[in-house]
């Protein structure tokens, strides 16, 4: 039989591989978001790192990693404890490059003061870059950076700590962290019985000279391959926050027993586990008994990490969605061209500029928070509303985007498979959606003058806007309800909604304008594509998106 009697067998009508791009050059929305919050100044550095990230390397990194995923070595083979987990050299790579990047450090300076100087800006524009490569091991890049903010609550500790955490290089070894050319770090916080409510947790801690040695569990502690991690357990005084150590200062291994590895829905490449502790030793981090006031300064960075990395991911999935479009014929056209899916992709390239204007935003009040009290209560009042909003967003945004692939999106061959199993961790990691509305509350009754103040900023940046004043107007009479934890969701929505058209105002008006008319005007059917935009509009927002 000749090859010719399958000829249907030739490969036609699929897209490239999306692969070998700049990630950053051709991200416009994001190029802009980032100079307008003032990280101009770092065009030259955020583009190579893009195009590191963006080629075809890296994508086979991501690949690798996450279909080897992590293995827990308990014993060795004459039966000593081991406890530790073995992962693919594709991880070990990402995790390198990322350090050496600074994105687990540099927003710190070398004595553990925030850096200023947009370097948060900075720093998210690679973690979102980073985001659409491979997500999973961000989580100990997370922690390692959000720890800083806690352990500077102990200072000889943090003394001790930042010449080796500060080191823009990593070091796998399983050896003590005091010896090694660089370090992660972790976080202990949930128990069996308690979860959100870690003021049940029932680990205890007992005096051992200046230190502590803690007996319990710990139900999630992720990235057990850190070099240590900062846990809550009961003392004295109540709750409090330490520092564990893999190894004793003597160099003898740390009682800290894994007992297995998640097997979770997605985050695959990266290990999280379940812990025992059998008077493991710690040192004390802040003051004895005010170990959630410790953590919480870790606790709202790594939320600010949830929201950028999954605006990243839906950057990717809306990415790969419009480049398959563009080249995918389908009665006479290429999709892209087809009215109904240019209405589906504008659509969506409209949400993804909004957040990765809003992400930016919430950056630039960290960077400024120390020295601006009004930037700082924009970031405690907007971090758990803007949490919420992007990374609840997430998990539908890219079924979306994998439609628009048919089944090439739904197979695992392809990156969109792998980025929806991701989404929905950021959303449930550091707080769930209620957990994030309520901490709104929190914040909105402990300082109702500043939220004021924030609310009547927003007025002013979104004046004009379609729907931004009857949505102000909402927001402030379900805050002041008596039972405003029954509408909270909605009004956190708003809220963020808001921010988001104010942050988008600042990059483009014209797409400010069309986001308020589609969220906050109250005619966005829901599904992406239920809009009516203008011809004009829609080539923008594609061309902008991905020339």
């Amino acid at each position: 039989m000749s090859q010719a009697a399958f000829a249907t067998h030739e490969v036609f009508n699929q897209s490239p591989p999306f692969r070998d791009i700049n990630l950053y050059a051709t991200d416009r929305p994001l190029v802009e978001a980032v100079a307008a919050n003032g990280g101009a100044s770092a065009e030259g550095e955020l583009s190579e790192f893009g195009k590191h990230w963006g080629s075809a390397a890296m994508a086979e990194r991501g690949r690798i990693a996450n279909e080897n995923t992590p293995k827990l070595r308990t014993f060795d083979a004459k039966g000593h404890r081991r406890d530790e987990v073995e992962f693919h050299p594709a991880y070990h790579e990402l995790m390198a490059y990322s350090a050496h990047a600074g994105i687990h450090n540099s927003t710190w300076t070398a004595g553990g003061k925030p850096a200023g100087a947009a370097s948060e800006v900075i720093r998210a524009a690679k973690f979102y870059m980073a985001a659409q490569v491979e997500t999973g091991h961000l989580c100990p890049i997370t922690m390692t950076r959000a720890a800083v903010a806690a352990l500077a609550e102990q200072p000889d500790l943090l003394a001790r700590v930042m010449p080796v955490l500060g080191m823009r290089s990593y070091d796998p070894a399983l050896a003590p962290w005091w010896t090694k050319r660089g370090m992660t770090l972790g976080m202990g916080m949930t128990e069996k019985q308690g979860g959100t409510d870690v003021r049940s947790n029932m680990t205890w801690a007992e005096h051992d000279g200046n230190a502590y040695r803690i007996t319990g569990h710990k139900w999630f502690m992720s990235a057990p391959m850190c070099d240590a991690f900062l846990v809550l357990a009961q003392a004295e005084e109540g709750l409090s926050c330490f520092f564990m150590p893999r190894f004793e200062p003597d160099g003898s291994i740390n009682a800290i027993h894994f007992q297995r590895l998640k097997d979770k829905l997605g985050n695959r490449s990266n290990a999280s586990s379940e812990v025992e502790f059998h008077g493991a030793y710690a040192e004390r981090v802040g003051v004895e008994g005010k170990g959630i006031r410790t953590i919480i300064q870790m606790v709202q960075l790594t939320r600010q990490d949830c929201a950028i990395a999954s605006a990243g991911l839906m950057r990717s999935g809306f990415a790969h969605a419009l480049h398959h479009a563009r080249h995918r014929s389908v009665f006479q056209k290429h999709l892209a061209d087809q009215p109904l899916m240019q209405a589906v992709l504008s659509d969506m390239a409209l949400h993804v500029e909004a957040t990765v204007a809003l992400v930016m935003r919430l950056c630039r009040s960290f960077d400024r928070a120390p020295g601006d009290a009004k930037e700082a209560a924009y970031m405690r009042l907007l971090t758990p509303a803007i949490k919420y909003w992007v990374c609840k967003s997430a998990p539908g945004f890219l079924y979306e985007a994998m439609e628009c692939l048919g089944g090439n999106g739904y197979v695992e061959e392809g990156i969109l498979a792998r980025h929806y199993r991701e989404s929905p961790v950021n959303a449930i990691w550091e707080g769930s959606g209620n957990v994030m509305c309520l901490d709104v509350l929190r914040a909105l009754s402990r300082e109702p003058e500043t939220a004021s103040t924030i609310v009547h900023e927003l007025t002013g940046e979104t004046l004009g806007l379609p729907g931004a004043g009857e949505a102000i107007t909402f927001i402030g009479k379900a805050f002041r309800r008596p039972d405003s934890e029954r509408v909270a969701r909605l009004a956190v929505e708003r809220l963020a909604l808001l921010a988001a058209a104010a942050a988008l105002n600042a990059v483009s008006p014209r797409h400010a304008e069309l986001f308020a008319a589609t969220r906050l005007a109250g005619n966005h059917a829901g599904m992406y594509g239920a809009v009516d935009l203008a011809t004009k509009d829609v080539s923008g927002l594609l061309e902008r998106a991905l020339p």
